[in-house]
């Protein structure tokens, strides 16, 4: 996807991938990571996630990137907070208390930018990404990411040929290729939503299944 695709998604509101609630994966599953009160925690193409909220809450820092400075502004917005700013190379950081949300092109980010998050949450990251620039991303998170790094994983698998992404079909067996080289994974979790989602169901597809993995460093 070119960035002009996601900044006019932005800009047009176009933006039924974000969630107005807390994701119960997360609220469910997080405890499985034993993370502890003040890790810090990395969510890659973060957008205005309430999921960010939660984290916080629970005695985190949250370390996000997001491409569309529209999402990080309306995330601190919505918290009615004024966070402070500065830039940082190719980067505009948004900052407020324990949440540091950096704004530019994701691929860019140096490990000393995001500091030692030993947290991975990704819920809406590589599912974004078309086939072709999936390992470009794994790749790029093995690089800035510590070895002792866990984290949770959520993503779709449908018939892609029945529906566009994005949000796109990403199957076990990719997620397999794709990370267990750097990370031991465990799929923790799958549900069939198919009947929740008016836009799959519209589309004509027959399936759509959210699955869950815990992720853990090698």
């Amino acid at each position: 996807m070119q960035p002009d695709f996601w900044q006019q998604r932005w800009a047009s509101d176009q933006i039924g991938f974000n969630q107005p609630q807390v994701n119960p994966y997360l609220q469910r599953f997080w405890s499985q990571l034993s993370v502890k009160k003040a890790e810090r925690v990395f969510v890659p193409l973060c957008g205005k996630s309430v999921d960010m909220i939660w984290l916080l809450q629970q005695g985190l820092s949250v370390v996000g990137v997001e491409l569309a400075e529209k999402a990080v502004e309306d995330y601190f917005a919505e918290r009615e907070v004024v966070p402070r700013k500065e830039q940082r190379g190719a980067f505009k950081v948004f900052s407020h208390e324990a949440c540091q949300i950096w704004c530019g092109d994701f691929f860019q980010l140096k490990a000393r930018d995001i500091g030692s998050c030993s947290v991975l949450y990704d819920r809406a990251a590589l599912i974004a990404l078309p086939p072709e620039m999936r390992l470009r991303y794994v790749e790029h998170l093995n690089k800035i990411l510590p070895a002792d790094c866990r984290g949770l994983l959520i993503t779709l698998d449908y018939e892609q040929s029945q529906i566009a992404g994005p949000p796109f079909a990403v199957p076990e067996d990719e997620v397999v290729q794709l990370l267990s080289p750097e990370w031991r994974l465990k799929l923790i979790a799958e549900k069939n939503v198919l009947q929740d989602s008016r836009k799959f169901l519209q589309a004509g597809a027959t399936r759509l299944s959210e699955q869950v993995y815990s992720l853990f460093r090698r």
